[in-house]
C-alpha cells in the first residue's frame, strides 16, 4: 500500500512522529513517504499516488496547519483514506470526521496506524460505504513494542535546529522519545485528556538505537522529548549513563517539572555530568493562585528553590510560561518580569514564552472550572479553541502587544535582554507605573546560555 504521512510543524526537529510510524508500515511491507511541510513542498505527485494520508498533529499549531491541507488532498485524491494520529487528532474528533477524516488516532498511535493500513489492503475489494468505518480505538493506551524510527526520505538534520552555544558555535540537534504520557494531570495540558495521568515507557534498547543513527547523521546533541523526563526516573537514569558511556561527547536536553526537579534532586548531579546542557520546566506562572488553577502542583517558592538549586549546581535552566491567563493582572504580569531580572533568568527565557496565552482546546480540563465556564465561548473550529476575553481589557491589549514586540524583535534578531527591556517598558506603560532602569543582562552573555534556536512551545 501506498502511505504518506505528513508532519507540518515540530518545533524545529526531525519528526519522531513520522519516522517511528514509518519504521512499523515499512516493516509490513508498506510503501511510505514522510513529508515534513515544515522543511519540504507539499508533493503532489506523492499525494495522487497514495491509498492512505495520515496527518501527524502532536501540538495545536501543527493541527491548526494540518486542517487546511484536507481539502486540498481531497481534490488531488478523492479516493485516498484520511487519517489524523496525534494528541490533537483525538480532541478534535467531531471536528475532523465532519471534515472528512475517516480515522482518528491518540495515545499510542503507530500500531493503530499499522491496523489500519492491513485493514484498507482486506477491504481494497470492499465497496460497500460501512466498509471503512474505523476499527482501530480511538485513543490507545496499549503497551506496545516500539521499533527504531526509520528516518528515511527525512531532509538531513542539518537542515532543524540546532543548539547555540555562542555566537559562532552550532551543534546539530536530533531528537528522540524514551517515554510517553504524564503521570500528572496539569488542567492546561493537552496530554491530559489523551492520556489522563498514564504514561508508556519506551524500551531503552531502542532509544538508544535511534540515538546511534542520528549520530551517525550528524547530531551533536540530543532533545529528549519527554514530557517529563522524570516520570520514571530509573528508566532516564539508566539512558542518561549508557548515552553518556557510548558517546561522551554527545549533549542533551530533556523536561522535568518543578514538582519533579525537588523530589529527585539528587539526581540532578546525574543529568550535568552525562552532558544534560540544560533542563526546561514548564513553571508557566509566578502567582500561586494561577499555579493551583492550573494544578501544576508546585508554588512560586518552590520554583525559586529550583533556580537557587541550578546555580548552584551550574546546570541550565529554561523556564517556560504560559504569562496571559485569565486570572493574570497588569501587577502580576510586571511582578514575573521583575523577577526574571532579579533571578538573573532573563537569558534563560525565550522571548516567546513572554507572549504567550492560555489556550482552552475541546476536552481541556480548564472547562471543569466554573469561571473558566463562565468566561469562554463555544468551541471555534477554526482556531480549535474556546475563545476567552481578559475581564480587563488592559492586559489583552498588553499581550497583543507583547506578541508584536516579540516577532518583530526576533526577525530583526535582537538579544534577549533588549526584548525584555522593551517587554518591561509596554508592560510599566499599561500599568501606570515608573519605568524601572532598563534591566541588564547579568551573571552570563546571551550566548553563554545553551539554547534550541527555534524555541516555540505550543
Amino acid at each position: 500500500m501506498n502511505i504518506v504521512l505528513i508532519a507540518t510543524y515540530e518545533l524545529g526537529r526531525q519528526p519522531f512522529g513520522l519516522a517511528s510510524p514509518a519504521a512499523w508500515l515499512r516493516e509490513r511491507g508498506h510503501r511510505v513517504a514522510c513529508l515534513d511541510l515544515s522543511r519540504q513542498a507539499f508533493d503532489e505527485e506523492a499525494i495522487r499516488a497514495a491509498e492512505l494520508v495520515a496527518f501527524h498533529v502532536p501540538m495545536h499549531t501543527a493541527a491548526r496547519l494540518a486542517i487546511p491541507l484536507i481539502e486540498p488532498v481531497r481534490r488531488l485524491n478523492p479516493r485516498a483514506h484520511l487519517c489524523f494520529y496525534g494528541l490533537y487528532a483525538p480532541m478534535n474528533e467531531a471536528h475532523l470526521r465532519a471534515l472528512g477524516v475517516a480515522t482518528i488516532l491518540g495515545g499510542e498511535f503507530e500500531e493503530g496506524l499499522a491496523q489500519l493500513a492491513n485493514r484498507l489492503v482486506q477491504q481494497r475489494s470492499c465497496a460497500a460505504a460501512g466498509c471503512e468505518a474505523q476499527a482501530e480505538p480511538v485513543v490507545s493506551l496499549a503497551r506496545q513494542q516500539f521499533a527504531v524510527p526509520d528516518r528515511g526520505g527525512l531532509p538531513p538534520l542539518r537542515g532543524y535546529a540546532h543548539v547555540v552555544l555562542s555566537e559562532g558555535e552550532h551543534r546539530i540537534a536530533g531528537y528522540t522519545e524514551a517515554s510517553r504520557g504524564c503521570k500528572h494531570l496539569c488542567r492546561h495540558c493537552p496530554i491530559v485528556p489523551v492520556y489522563n495521568g498514564v504514561f508508556r515507557v519506551v524500551d531503552r534498547d531502542v532509544v538508544l538505537a535511534d540515538i546511534r543513527q542520528q549520530v551517525a547523521a550528524g547530531a551533536q546533541h540530543i532533545t529528549f522529548g519527554d514530557p517529563d523526563f522524570f516520570n520514571g526516573p530509573g528508566h532516564a537514569l539508566a539512558l542518561a549513563e549508557a548515552l553518556h558511556c557510548e558517546f561522551p561527547q554527545l549533549t542533551y536536553d530533556v523536561t522535568i517539572k518543578v514538582e519533579h526537579l525537588l523530589q529527585h534532586e539528587r539526581h540532578l548531579v546525574a543529568l550535568r555530568d552525562t552532558g544534560c546542557l540544560f533542563v526546561t520546566s514548564a513553571v508557566e506562572s509566578l502567582d500561586d493562585a494561577v499555579l493551583e488553577k492550573l494544578a501544576k502542583g508546585h508554588t512560586r517558592a518552590e520554583f525559586l528553590r529550583v533556580v537557587e538549586v541550578f546555580r548552584r549546581l551550574g546546570l541550565a535552566l529554561q523556564p517556560t510560561f504560559v504569562p496571559f491567563t485569565p486570572w493574570t493582572t497588569l501587577e502580576s504580569y510586571l511582578d514575573m518580569l521583575q523577577v526574571l531580572h532579579e533571578q538573573e533568568l532573563v537569558a534563560h527565557v525565550a522571548p516567546i514564552q513572554l507572549a504567550i496565552r492560555l489556550l482552552i482546546p475541546a476536552g481541556s480540563r480548564l472547562l471543569e472550572l466554573l469561571d473558566i465556564r463562565q468566561l469562554a465561548g463555544p468551541f471555534d473550529a477554526q482556531a480549535l479553541v474556546h475563545p476567552w476575553r481578559h475581564p480587563d481589557p488592559r492586559v489583552d491589549a498588553l499581550c497583543d502587544e507583547v506578541q508584536q514586540l516579540v516577532a518583530a524583535s526576533e526577525k530583526l534578531k535582537r538579544p534577549r535582554h533588549a526584548i525584555f527591556d522593551r517587554i518591561l517598558r509596554a508592560a510599566e506603560t499599561a500599568a501606570g507605573v515608573q519605568a524601572a532602569e532598563a534591566a541588564q543582562p547579568v551573571l552570563a552573555a546571551r550566548a553563554a546560555i545553551p539554547y534550541l534556536n527555534e524555541p516555540w512551545y505550543c
